[in-house]
């Protein structure tokens, strides 16, 4: 059975657009993807860091959330993760925001993503995907984030192509 997870993407360190295209060809893998647009966005924590560049990745697979999550923390290893700090810069990053409809508390993983709904770089992105998206019954479209959005597009859903 496949199952709808989005995918957050995000990256400071390197070529990222280079880095978010590869761990897209990675993520289309385990099942079917379809991208947001790319988005800039300064970073959320230390502000001594570069900008971020970020995206989501809706992602049809039928691999179960932590065997997902553990796919996904190979796909950053892969890539040379590097992770300075806390909140701070990172050649990749890749969150599991949205499982179907699940509402999952684990010590691995909560789904729906914490603070998912306070981030713009994250809500805007999903919003390219499912323009009508609801989180626990909350219209995406008008959180307050996303009416003082400080991410900004630089690149249409061309910027990947999986092959």
């Amino acid at each position: 059975m496949s199952h709808i997870s989005y995918i957050g993407l995000g990256s400071n360190l390197g070529d990222s657009r280079s880095i978010l295209r590869e761990a897209v060809q990675h993520l289309a893998k385990l099942g079917t993807v379809r991208g947001s647009r790319l988005y800039a966005s300064p970073p959320m924590g230390p502000q001594d860091q570069p900008d971020y560049l970020n995206a989501v990745v809706a992602l049809a697979t039928t691999l179960e959330p932590l065997a997902l999550l553990d796919q996904l923390q190979h796909i950053e290893q892969q890539s040379g993760r590097v992770r300075l700090r806390h909140w701070g810069e990172r050649t990749l990053d890749l969150d599991l925001l949205l499982y179907d409809d699940a509402q999952i508390q684990h010590p691995r993983l909560t789904v729906p993503h914490v603070g998912i709904m306070q981030r713009d770089f994250v809500i805007l992105p999903l919003l390219d995907l499912v323009p009508d998206l609801q989180i626990a019954g909350i219209d995406l479209s008008g959180l307050q984030c996303v009416q003082k959005a400080t991410a900004t597009v630089v690149a249409d859903v061309s910027w990947y192509e999986v092959v």
